[in-house]
């Protein structure tokens, strides 16, 4: 798989979780922590709709189309599973790992 595609998956998992938390148990305790995960889950969508420019631009037009759709049958999923507590750490770890993975995507 490459870095492209799972990039794509984690950015929009990661900001797709920030936006169905939206219930008060949902989010962490820390008022910082909050928003942090905020400026995360932001700059992931910004990211994932970059990538997806980067790759209409740079790729084959099957790869972006391909990525969209994984990115949001993956959304689908985690609506399905209904909210859980783990999900605001699990979004900080899918947003930094998309970060880094765009931010590898780009340089490469």
């Amino acid at each position: 798989m490459s870095t492209y595609l799972i990039a794509m998956i984690l950015l929009s998992a990661g900001s797709f979780i920030r936006t169905r938390s939206e219930a008060p148990e949902m989010r962490p305790a820390s008022a910082a922590a909050d928003m942090v995960w905020g400026w995360m889950a932001r700059a992931s969508f910004w990211m994932w709709l970059a990538l997806i420019a980067w790759g209409a631009w740079y790729l084959h037009w099957s790869q972006p189309v391909a990525a969209v759709l994984a990115s949001l049958g993956v959304n689908a999923l985690i609506a399905t599973r209904g909210p859980m507590r783990t999900w605001p750490g699990l979004s900080m770890m899918f947003c930094g790992a998309g970060l880094a993975s765009g931010a590898v995507t780009f340089l490469q």
